[in-house]
């Protein structure tokens, strides 16, 4: 009879991130990175050690992560007039010790993307997004600008005309 396969421990969360966490917040995943550092998957965000300190971006604005060659890199959207998703410049960060990291970062970006579309605008595009707010019933709507597209006032008050209309289509459906 061949022996058993050796049981290994997980390994335990820094206590320092478990300390940010909120109240219903589940740590998912973490990985080390080269600054002697954690970035930290949660149920609610990716927790992120900024040069001001660790601070959670919240899912449904987290729009971009690629984990190439050991380095994570970071795009971040701010919302702006809770219309138009705008990018932060990318941030970077080693990671020595990815753990399950990555993978979880992926699911956790998918999952929180429900629907998109995409409208031909004077000029360029623009993609409405459907995303999930963790600890939240339902979905919310946002746009961004397509590369090359300008925010005129034109296309701006094109924006919140169909979002007037994706979001009053769903009110409607999480009414029936």
């Amino acid at each position: 009879m061949a022996p058993l396969p050796k049981l290994t421990r997980r390994a335990k969360p820094p206590a320092a991130v478990l300390a940010l966490l909120d109240d219903g917040e589940r740590l998912l995943a973490w990985g080390d990175t080269d600054a002697d550092t954690v970035v930290a998957a949660t149920s609610f965000g990716l927790w992120w050690p900024f040069a001001e300190g660790a601070r959670r971006v919240p899912w449904q604005q987290v729009d971009k992560v690629v984990w190439r060659d050991s380095v994570l890199a970071l795009t971040e959207a701010d919302i702006v007039d809770d219309e138009l998703l705008v990018d932060r410049r990318p941030v970077y960060l080693t990671l020595t010790v990815p753990r399950d990291l990555p993978p979880t970062i992926r699911r956790r970006v998918e999952a929180n993307i429900v629907r998109t579309e995409l409208l031909s605008v004077p000029g360029g595009a623009v993609r409405f997004v459907s995303r999930r707010r963790p600890g939240q019933d339902g979905t919310v709507w946002w746009a961004r600008l397509e590369p090359g597209t300008r925010a005129t006032e034109e296309i701006l008050a094109s924006i919140s005309a169909r979002l007037a209309i994706l979001r009053a289509a769903e009110a409607a459906e999480s009414a029936s």
